[in-house]
């Protein structure tokens, strides 16, 4: 089974920047369509980025203009590039493929991203 680790998280002012990143360990990652999600304290995990096999991206609103969803499919990559960071974007992030794909990978242990003054 394809095993995903995440990294990159950490504690940030509002207004900050952090780049996450996300290493796929199996094969046939260029094949899938990759997502980032977020799970805040309570909540659900949410999605709120992703980028097609092709690397056209798609955002939620609350995110847009701020991350850029990026991959790099001859390392097995996808990055996350979180600007002009808010309080509400503080969560656990994680990623995998889109739920309208099969799962591509178990889910891994996520980065924490806190944003804090």
């Amino acid at each position: 089974q394809v095993r995903l680790v995440e990294s990159g998280g950490g504690l940030v002012q509002p207004g900050g920047s952090l780049r996450l990143s996300c290493a796929a360990s199996g094969s046939l990652f260029s094949d899938y369509d990759m997502g980032w999600y977020r799970q805040a304290p309570g909540s659900q995990r949410e999605l709120v980025a992703t980028v097609t096999t092709r690397g056209i991206t798609n955002y939620v609103v609350s995110v847009k203009d701020r991350f850029t969803i990026s991959r790099d499919n001859a390392k097995s990559m996808v990055y996350l590039q979180m600007n002009s960071l808010k309080l509400e974007d503080t969560a656990v992030y994680y990623c995998n493929s889109p739920p309208s794909w099969p799962l591509y990978g178990d889910w891994g242990p996520g980065t924490q991203v806190t944003v804090s003054s």
